[in-house]
């Protein structure tokens, strides 16, 4: 099937907006082709482009009133939709970024600690036999070792795939192909 036959199948996001207001945020005093969307037309076309296949283009499509449209038109609203989302992507990365820089904090205290704690553990044994006592310390100690590992085995297996798909959902919506409808 070719790209363009896949692009007709999907179902494309639609906003159906009396002003072009309702699109940005109000309190953004930034110029219009900077403003950032405003949080429930952000959370609508997000949460629509979540449930879309991933292997097709998004479609946005804007519906304005005519006079309304023509604002649009004038600032560039396709482009200031898409710009948007490019820097949602960057704003998502940097989160990425420090997930990464602190997993790496956590793993270089982490593995000494756990280094620490296997080896007074070997050291106990030596030194106190293997009586309930020293096999509980022991024990308590691998397990502290372990524990202090928790979080940067946490982060590096698990906190970066969600991080990872909003990224690639943003990056999916910034490449989208915005239209406006009168």
């Amino acid at each position: 099937m070719s790209a363009t036959s896949n692009a007709r199948r999907v179902t494309p996001i639609e906003l159906r907006l009396v002003k072009l207001d309702q699109l940005f945020n109000s309190l953004d005093p930034s110029p219009f082709l900077e403003r950032d969307l405003d949080d429930n037309a952000e959370e609508y076309i997000v949460d629509w482009a979540r449930e879309l296949p991933a292997d097709l283009p998004i479609r946005i499509v804007v519906h304005l009133p005519a006079d309304e449209a023509e604002k649009a038109r004038d600032i560039g609203i396709e482009a200031a939709v898409t710009r948007y989302f490019a820097c949602r992507v960057s704003a998502v990365e940097s989160s990425l970024r420090e997930l990464f820089r602190n997993g790496r904090r956590y793993l270089l205290t982490g593995v000494p600690i756990l280094l620490v704690c296997l080896f007074t553990s070997q050291l106990l044994r030596t030194q106190f036999g293997e009586g309930p006592f020293p096999r509980t310390i022991e024990e308590s100690l691998v397990i502290v070792g372990w524990v202090a590992n928790w979080k940067p085995i946490e982060t590096f297996l698990y906190d970066w795939w969600p991080l990872k798909r909003r990224r690639d959902l943003y990056c999916r919506l910034a490449r989208a192909e915005c239209e406006l409808i009168v």
